[in-house]
């Protein structure tokens, strides 16, 4: 009986979760899922004593073992695959010289899943300002994985509140998102996107809501030409090849309840078009997926929240949906491998 449930403790899905900016409020929520129990065997990403410290530090009682690909969960323990640490890192307090230490732990967990030691990974906030101000170029974590991955269109999509929301640009200035709106960009941005709604969410037929860029979605050309010089005609495109595509829509009204009960998804142009109804609906228990890779990726819906890290008053929710939603994806995929051989 033993070894039965040993085995099937062991058929649950190994997530890593990389603990992101390290004075922020990622390790102390790596150090509360200790507490939790949770639908996958957990391995977090990150400076062992980083995660001791922040543990004493936040008075929560958690055992971290060296991460083994044999071993089961155990309650009140954390699997840790230890990456160092380039500086000791304080709560709150920035330290540029991290920076590698970060990237680092992203690309322990992307090629463990890349390699099939693990089944997906989910990632807590990191500071894009720091990695910058280290003289790294970085836009996040989707266009990382996507190079690390040599993935060549990624889509970014939050769950939440009811809704899926995805993006067409990301981390842009508003001032560059109309010119980066591109007919063969759109066009890869849907392709991704209705791929893995069927393929990752198992919708047969994804039917998804496309904004428009302009206000009132261009007014037939008096606020803008986007919607009928690049976005209409992509649509229409992609319909004669099947795609259920609605719009393009205002964004100003496209969320209304009764249009949302019939869609399984909303393609926004930009990051702000989208996001704050979302995250209004669902902050704190939100998820980030990046679609379009060969792997499985989540993450929280919140930043780095420094003025919480070290208090004891960051909220581990959203990081518990994220691992939720990833282990829900990596056993669709088991099934879909079972079936295939």
């Amino acid at each position: 009986m033993r070894s039965n449930a040993k085995t099937a403790a062991l058929n649950i899905p190994l997530i890593a979760v990389t603990a992101g900016e390290p004075a922020g409020i990622g390790p102390d929520l790596c150090v509360q899922l200790a507490r939790r129990r949770l639908p996958a065997r957990l391995v977090v990403v990150a400076d062992r004593e980083l995660l001791k410290s922040r543990a004493r530090h936040l008075g929560i009682p958690v055992k971290l073992t060296d991460f083994s690909p044999a071993a089961g969960a155990r309650p009140g323990a954390l699997s840790v695959l230890h990456v160092p640490l380039e500086r000791p890192a304080a709560a709150g307090r920035l330290d540029p010289a991290n920076s590698r230490y970060v990237l680092r732990t992203l690309e322990a967990a992307a090629d463990g899943c890349r390699d099939g030691a693990f089944d997906a990974m989910v990632t807590a906030p990191l500071q894009k300002s720091a990695i910058n101000d280290a003289g790294i170029a970085f836009t996040g974590h989707t266009e990382f994985l996507a190079e690390r991955t040599g993935t060549k269109h990624v889509v970014m999509m939050l769950v939440g509140g009811g809704m899926r929301v995805a993006l067409a640009t990301t981390h842009l200035a508003l001032k560059d998102v109309p010119r980066t709106i591109t007919r063969d960009g759109l066009e890869n941005c849907l392709r991704v996107l209705r791929h893995d709604l069927i393929a990752r969410f198992a919708i047969p037929r994804p039917r998804i809501i496309v904004a428009g860029l302009n206000p009132h979605a261009g007014e037939s050309g008096f606020l803008g030409r986007e919607e009928a010089e690049t976005i209409a005609p992509v649509l229409e495109k992609l319909r004669l090849e099947g795609f259920d595509l609605t719009g393009p829509l205002p964004a100003d009204t496209l969320f209304q309840p009764q249009r949302l009960r019939g869609c399984d998804c909303v393609l926004a142009m930009y990051h702000d078009q989208g996001l704050p109804v979302l995250k209004y609906a669902s902050f704190g228990t939100g998820v980030n997926v990046t679609l379009g890779l060969p792997i499985i990726r989540t993450s929280v819906d919140h930043g780095t929240a420094l003025d919480l890290a070290g208090t004891g008053r960051g909220e581990v929710g959203s990081l518990i949906e994220a691992i939720k939603l990833a282990a829900a994806l990596a056993a669709g995929s088991r099934k879909r491998k079972r079936r295939t051989n």
